[in-house]
């Protein structure tokens, strides 16, 4: 990042006034931020993000190139790719169902987006995920930890609180059926406390400091390398107001969509992004849609869809590389029962952990968390 601010491909004027502010190199930039940047050469907060977008995107560059000039670029076959997905893993979402129609959970490496009406479940999933990504492996999980970003104020620690104590209790009798030393030993430091802990949570009220909090996150991925799981929930209510140029709404967002990219490929983590809804009005009809518009829609690899029919709750995948387009029911629970919790053990196979089940009925209630059920058959 040692680039001369001269050599960046910035706009002539916005060169000069950086050059005369004192600005020598790509790194000074960006430690500065956007705000700070607005303030020292007098440019608007939306101009100084989207330079800094350009700085940070032509630094990555500079890396890759230095990197393939150095011959540290890897080439490898398509076997090896599909071995290397794998072994990464899945964070299971605990509704089995929802876990079949992703092809095993939510996949590292890649965005999901789960878009949906207010109520219908999205911030649940994501708390759930957050909790779900610290599973110790030997349970079937990741073992990582959790960045959550919210723009909406909708993060709820009590919930979370809930979620968290069930999942460990779920791990309990897991070791308690079974006596391996394994289990016995992650439970140790798979606690209430350790859960907690390990979700780092960020605050971001606009969508300036979302911008600037995404493009720091790098820094903080370094200094964290247990992170297996980015969550921003909110990606379009910073965007859905006071924007009167909507072609740098689109650049912030595009920018936006490649540092996460990044971040999930560099990395080797999951990002989950929560999208609002909005009404596309047609000449006979109007159909709700995600929001941010049609261009959005190529940010995420995969793309799920929580609707309602009447009073049901329904999640769509409907849009995947590697999945059909399914429609699942599911219900959030406020608490659980364990009373079934070990016989519904013994069904599952323990060598790939608590995702995968055999004997598995359509209504089913494959796992026992505080967030997401299969619906039993009276809710159907």
């Amino acid at each position: 990042m040692q680039r001369d601010v001269g050599g960046l491909p910035l706009a002539p004027a916005l060169r000069a006034r950086l050059v005369a502010a004192g600005f020598q190199t790509a790194q000074e930039l960006l430690e500065t931020g956007p705000c700070g940047l607005s303030a020292e050469i007098g440019i608007s907060k939306e101009e100084a993000l989207e330079a800094l977008q350009v700085v940070r995107q032509e630094c990555h560059g500079d890396a890759a190139r230095t990197a393939g000039a150095s011959g540290a670029s890897r080439k490898c076959t398509a076997l090896e790719l599909l071995e290397e997905e794998q072994a990464q893993g899945f964070i299971i979402t605990f509704c089995s169902a929802l876990d079949n129609i992703l092809g095993g959970g939510v996949q590292l490496t890649k965005i999901t987006e789960i878009c949906g009406a207010p109520g219908v479940g999205k911030t649940q999933l994501c708390m759930q995920l957050a909790v779900d990504v610290q599973i110790p492996e030997c349970f079937g999980g990741v073992a990582g930890e959790a960045v959550f970003i919210d723009t909406e104020g909708s993060f709820m620690v009590d919930r979370v609180v809930d979620i968290a104590t069930a999942c460990v209790q779920h791990c309990q009798l897991i070791a308690e059926a079974h006596q391996e030393d394994d289990h016995l030993k992650a439970l140790e430091t798979f606690s209430l406390e350790s859960i907690l802990s390990h979700i780092y949570y960020f605050r971001c009220r606009d969508y300036i400091e979302l911008l600037a909090q995404v493009y720091l996150l790098p820094d903080f991925l370094s200094e964290h390398s247990k992170v297996r799981l980015v969550v921003v929930d909110g990606i379009a209510f910073p965007f859905r107001h006071d924007f009167e140029d909507l072609s740098l709404r689109t650049r912030l967002l595009n920018g936006l969509a490649q540092q996460l990219i990044i971040i999930a490929n560099d990395h080797k983590l999951a990002v989950v992004l929560t999208n609002q809804m909005t009404t596309r009005i047609g000449q006979s009809q109007s159909t709700l849609v995600p929001a941010l518009g049609e261009s959005w829609g190529h940010a995420a690899t995969v793309r799920l869809i929580f609707h309602w029919d009447n009073s049901q709750r329904l999640a769509t995948l409907y849009k995947s590389p590697s999945q059909k387009e399914s429609t699942i029911p599911y219900h959030i629970t406020v608490s659980i029962s364990f009373g079934m919790e070990i016989q519904r053990w013994e069904q599952i196979v323990s060598c790939r952990g608590i995702s995968r089940r055999i004997d598995k009925s359509e209504n089913d209630v494959c796992f026992l968390s505080a967030a997401f059920q299969l619906p039993s058959e009276g809710h159907q």
